[in-house]
């Protein structure tokens, strides 16, 4: 592990311990049925009246700081000493899909989808009124989380699928214009 992975995890701690002394939180009023709304985050060790905590959103925002952190530790690798020195991380393409990979999964934690407590249903994907800042007034929102679930496995399944396409080809594996000259060059020998 060099240095600049080093950084990257104590970051990534850091963020752990933020979250987990910040977590996020529910209201449960009588006024909503009982249904709880998410309502904020609050110091953890602190005494919250009519409040619990958001576990599924709190689930998630610890697999987007892991998954990130993954990101950076496999963008800031030191490459082998064996092959050529290139740049650390895989190609430019590649870079640039984790990069946006990590941009995309902190955008979809800072505008969940909410649903307005009177539409809350039982159904496997409820419906959701829109996308809302999640620092800003939600208190007549719910969050949904299975939307946000599937939004964060689609990133992920996306920038997994780019990544792999967008890999160097290992040094034994011939591109189809070297098969194709390879072909040619066989073919022209055996007219001779």
């Amino acid at each position: 592990m060099n240095n600049a992975q080093r950084i990257a995890l104590i970051v990534a701690v850091a963020n752990l311990v933020l979250l987990s002394t910040f977590p996020p939180y529910n209201y449960v009023s009588l006024q909503h049925g009982n249904i709880p709304t998410f309502d904020g985050f609050y110091f953890a060790v602190g005494v919250h009246q009519n409040r619990i905590l958001n576990a599924d959103f709190l689930a998630l925002e610890i697999i987007v700081v892991l998954i990130n952190a993954c990101i950076a530790l496999l963008l800031l690798r030191t490459p082998p000493l064996r092959e050529p020195p290139k740049q650390p991380g895989g190609n430019r393409r590649q870079r640039t899909v984790l990069a946006l990979v990590a941009i995309n999964l902190v955008l979809v934690l800072l505008f969940p989808p909410f649903e307005f407590f009177s539409a809350i249903t039982k159904a496997a994907l409820p419906t959701f009124e829109g996308f809302y800042f999640v620092f800003g007034d939600n208190s007549q929102r719910q969050m949904v989380t299975p939307i946000l679930y599937i939004e964060v496995a689609l990133i992920i399944i996306n920038g997994a699928l780019l990544w792999l396409l967008f890999r160097d080809k290992p040094a034994g594996e011939a591109s189809a214009e070297e098969l194709r000259d390879l072909a040619q060059r066989i073919r022209a020998a055996q007219k001779k």
